[in-house]
């Protein structure tokens, strides 16, 4: 069969993250559009739902940050490229990425990386190691936020002569559709979860991880018990400790300083992240860090659910205040708490028309159709 490019994705693993399903979504849209497509990974839950028809899946440790195993899936890459005859390589994280640079200079094919994070810093080694994400012919940011701080960081080592651009990540809205949801399905959900459907409920996604903002969301469900007098909600955290087994015991004992270990529900996991938020009434990101891009606040929008985020990163990109959601002081338990018992009191016709406007915004402006046609479309400039 005649393709009109080759591109290779090459990502640590495939799991559930951003970057992970970005590159999921670009590996299957690519073959419709008569394009080869390959993907570089060592693993993950993801590829168990990989077209095989459609996508070459080829296994390699691309996840390891050994210099000297980096340099031999350098090697290996070259003869995939070659083998494969590859147009283009795109590189989403900066270990693999070291690897497809010298496989790229060699073989004299385009290469192509995604800024997916900000890549912290505190010395010159590490900034030169984050800066293979910009030493490629197409550079792409996740979201304004993530291009400024390229700018703000590497600008100086961006050749006038690459590309370098926003191009937005996209959900997508069919799967993260609150129509395709039966009530039936919300019932043993929250019959798994133990919550009776008579309370409302707060749902926090995401990983247990300190800068996610735990704390500060255990804190302000306090005072907004204090507020209101009463339990009028059970609060839900979902997400895997990922081995932070301490930090997981440190929210505990706060929920048991607080007294609310049992209006709050620790959930490590849920498959079916489009049921988890039917199933919800308001939806919380609490990041103390700014997010690249924030899945959750897009997500949660679409699923046409009041989203309460905090004023940093990507959310200040992905919710329009006061109109699509809620943006609260970022670090503030005053102004979370706050903005928690607004969207807890707000009349119901107030509540519909931002969650309205939600999924409006997101169908509009984060599609994952329009991510992966402009991804698509770059790699047509950049071979031309």
């Amino acid at each position: 069969m005649s393709f009109n490019f080759k591109v290779l994705q090459v990502i640590p693993k495939l799991g559930y993250g951003g970057a992970e399903t970005g590159c999921y979504d670009i590996a299957h849209y690519l073959p419709e559009n008569n394009c080869g497509s390959f993907v570089v990974t060592s693993g993950g839950d993801l590829i168990k739902f990989i077209d095989k028809k459609k996508v070459k899946l080829i296994r390699l440790p691309v996840h390891t940050k050994n210099p000297i195993l980096m340099f031999i899936n350098a090697i290996i890459l070259i003869g995939i490229i070659l083998y494969y005859d590859i147009s283009i390589v795109h590189a989403r994280s900066r270990a693999p990425a070291w690897s497809c640079l010298i496989a790229t200079k060699l073989t004299k094919r385009k290469f192509v990386t995604t800024f997916h994070g900000t890549y912290n810093f505190k010395g010159r080694l590490k900034k030169f190691y984050n800066s293979v994400m910009v030493r490629s012919d197409l550079i792409i940011a996740g979201s304004n936020f993530i291009f400024s701080h390229i700018k703000d960081n590497y600008f100086n080592l961006i050749d006038a002569k690459k590309k370098f651009l926003v191009i937005f990540r996209g959900i997508n809205v069919d799967y993260f559709d609150p129509t395709t949801i039966i009530e039936d399905e919300e019932k043993k959900l929250l019959n798994k979860w133990q919550i009776s459907d008579k309370k409302k409920i707060i749902l926090m996604p995401g990983r247990l991880t300190a800068w996610k903002g735990h704390e500060l969301f255990i804190e302000a469900i306090n005072l907004v018990n204090v507020e209101l007098g009463y339990e009028a909600f059970y609060a839900v955290i979902l997400g895997s400790d990922q081995g932070r087994k301490l930090y997981k015991k440190k929210l505990n004992r706060l929920c048991e300083q607080y007294r609310i270990f049992k209006q709050v529900k620790f959930v490590d996991h849920c498959e079916n992240m489009a049921l988890a938020y039917k199933a919800s009434d308001i939806i919380v990101s609490a990041s103390i860090e700014p997010e690249a891009f924030g899945r959750v606040s897009v997500e949660a929008q679409s699923m046409k659910k009041m989203i309460i985020a905090s004023n940093i990163g990507g959310s200040n990109e992905t919710i329009i205040d006061e109109k699509t959601g809620l943006l609260f002081q970022a670090g503030d338990v005053k102004s979370l708490s706050e903005k928690i018992i607004k969207a807890l009191t707000m009349d119901e016709s107030s509540l519909k028309t931002i969650c309205n406007e939600g999924r409006k915004n997101i169908v509009k402006r984060f599609n994952v159709e329009k991510m992966c046609y402009s991804t698509y479309s770059e790699y047509k400039r950049l071979l031309k």
